[in-house]
């Protein structure tokens, strides 16, 4: 297997002193092979839907729905969010697929917003690379190789459908 060999050939994955050698070891990934945008939500677990509806007004949830960590969930609450390969991230991928400073998402006041952090896979909203996307409730994100769904207070829903 192509992969394999590749790994074989740089003596493996290793982290530690080896990975802080000023190069960034990101593996680009075939997203041309895997860019099927299929919408999720009607596969919700109770566990899942229950997260959402308990989800303060202005927080949401990104919901990992594919990619070595599915099934994680992580509750957006802060003005600012990082999602990369470092392990300070808020949002830690350990994947070669994700670059050490992948993406944030931020937060203007009800609204979120993806922002790519010039990462070298990029970054994708509902199957569209971007620089930065807002996210609309229900969207899908993906890093590397990882495919999450955003999803935002019912509270603030809620409140823009009423406006």
């Amino acid at each position: 297997m192509e992969h394999n060999d590749r790994d074989a050939a740089h003596g493996g994955i290793r982290r530690g002193a080896d990975e802080g050698a000023g190069t960034d070891s990101t593996q680009t990934f075939g997203h041309d092979s895997d860019l099927s945008f299929i919408p999720f939500g009607s596969d919700l677990s109770e566990a899942e839907i229950d997260a959402i509806g308990a989800l303060p007004s202005r927080a949401a949830l990104l919901l990992v729905r594919s990619g070595p960590t599915a099934g994680a969930r992580y509750l957006l609450d802060a003005d600012v969010a990082t999602i990369g390969r470092h392990p300070e991230a808020d949002i830690f991928f350990d994947d070669v697929t994700v670059s050490r400073r992948h993406a944030e998402i931020t937060r203007t006041g009800g609204f979120f917003e993806l922002v790519d952090q010039r990462s070298l896979n990029g970054s994708y909203v509902n199957g569209e690379r971007v620089d930065r996307a807002v996210l609309d409730d229900g969207a899908e994100v993906r890093i590397g190789k990882f495919r999450l769904n955003f999803f935002v207070s019912p509270a603030d829903r809620d409140a823009a459908a009423g406006s």
